[in-house]
């Protein structure tokens, strides 16, 4: 009856109540995510004021960029929003949000190349993204099941069925570890293009590159938030075998 009084506690503890690795950390994890994100809307925010000398807009440097690597068949497109850029590789398309789409800004340029790098990136099968994009499914399946599972088998007094949620949870972390380099290697591709091709001259290409930087954070906070949580699970949940 102790044991189960015990795992109830537990369970109460991660839902209800702050515990002390909430604090250890949870709160870290949330104080990186959030300056991380306060990092990017200051350096967007910033670099949304600075014009590029040419006057090209974001939409046009995307599809002259994409028309040079020969992907005619990828759109772009305008949607709503702030900062709701991406690439959407079941419709073949690039997504521009409305602070972006016919911005002449810097930032709005680099973050327009850096979409455009993701989609290179599927042309090329650039592994970290097609495995990225493998186990979204799974990963989808995990996130769903991994806290109920958990809960009962907290209620069951069954470990291994603890154990399948656990590692159900730590692939959202395993995602996020996979997209650094996915997210890392488009910026790399869009800045390298940007001064290459001269869409932007060498001053332009470092404020965009702080832009493309400070959006990067936000993925290592992501992850950092991601084993944070995971790390908070098995401290919680795991080993109670031995109890």
């Amino acid at each position: 009856m102790r044991e189960e009084l015990f795992y109830w506690e537990e369970i109460f503890y991660m839902f209800w109540y702050i515990d002390p690795y909430y604090f250890m950390l949870i709160v870290p994890a949330m104080l990186i995510a959030l300056l991380a994100q306060a990092r990017v809307s200051s350096t967007f925010n910033r670099y949304s004021r600075v014009y590029s000398h040419r006057g090209i807009t974001a939409a046009q440097v995307a599809r002259n960029i994409l028309d040079e690597n020969g992907l005619y068949d990828v759109q772009v497109q305008r949607v709503a929003g702030s900062l709701t850029d991406h690439y959407d590789p079941r419709s073949n398309v690039v997504r521009l949000s409305d602070s972006v789409y016919t911005s002449t800004s810097i930032a709005a340029i680099g973050v327009a190349a850096h979409e455009v790098g993701h989609a290179i990136q599927h042309a090329n099968s650039y592994a970290p993204l097609t495995i990225r994009n493998a186990i979204i499914p799974v990963t989808n399946i995990g996130s769903k099941l991994s806290i109920p599972l958990i809960l009962l088998g907290v209620v069951m007094s069954f470990q291994p069925l603890v154990t399948v949620g656990i590692v159900a949870f730590s692939l959202m972390a395993v995602f996020q570890l996979i997209t650094l380099p996915v997210e890392f290697n488009a910026s790399s591709r869009a800045l390298a293009t940007l001064n290459g091709e001269h869409y932007l001259d060498e001053e332009e290409v470092y404020g965009a590159r702080k832009v493309l930087s400070a959006a990067a954070l936000t993925y290592v906070a992501a992850l950092v938030m991601s084993l944070a949580q995971l790390m908070r699970l098995i401290a919680l949940f795991g080993n109670r075998d031995r109890d």
